[in-house]
């Protein structure tokens, strides 16, 4: 008889952990290489009063067990090369409470009256214009009653609440208090 062992629990995370730091580690890899900019071409975008630069991302497990790579700044992928764009994604949240949606959005420095939000079926749409400007398509997870939406925001943070609904009512704007 060999040595057959029982993985133990934390044998089983320890194989979860590595490969989930192997797919991250390949993600910064091709992400460097998207986002290499000449000196020259920052020195372009900076004639066009375009920066700062900002990138990021945030690597998770989704619901669904699958990991999850969402972006945000005002960088974006375009092929090969990096586009630098007026507006930035801010990063946000998709929390599922049963019944109803909950989003939360980092957008530091805009004033509430400066924000436009639409929502229709199974999409939220995010904008602001007045200091700095954002701009982001969400993907909520269920269809939602955009006549039931409330929005709120201080101090920078943007929550949006959506009760769930069978059937959507079409496009909506909603005001934020």
């Amino acid at each position: 008889m060999g040595d057959r062992r029982r993985k133990s629990f934390f044998d089983i995370f320890d194989d979860l952990f590595k490969e989930f730091e192997d797919e991250v580690r390949e993600f910064i890899r091709e992400s460097e290489k998207l986002f290499r900019i000449s000196p020259e071409e920052v020195e372009k975008l900076r004639e066009r009063g375009l920066g700062p630069y900002v990138y990021g991302y945030r690597i998770y497990i989704g619901p669904d067990g699958q990991i999850k790579v969402d972006e945000f700044g005002n960088v974006r992928r375009e092929g090969m090369k990096p586009k630098i764009t007026e507006e930035r994604e801010p990063l946000a949240d998709v929390i599922d409470e049963g019944d109803r949606v909950r989003i939360v959005v980092e957008m530091p420095g805009v004033e509430k009256e400066g924000i436009k939000l639409r929502a229709s079926g199974k999409e939220l749409i995010i904008q602001a214009s007045n200091g700095r400007k954002y701009f982001k398509k969400v993907a909520l997870p269920d269809e939602v009653d955009v006549k039931s939406a409330k929005a709120d925001y201080r101090n920078g943070i943007l929550e949006i609440e959506l009760k769930k609904l069978k059937g959507g009512f079409g496009e909506f704007e909603i005001k934020v208090e």
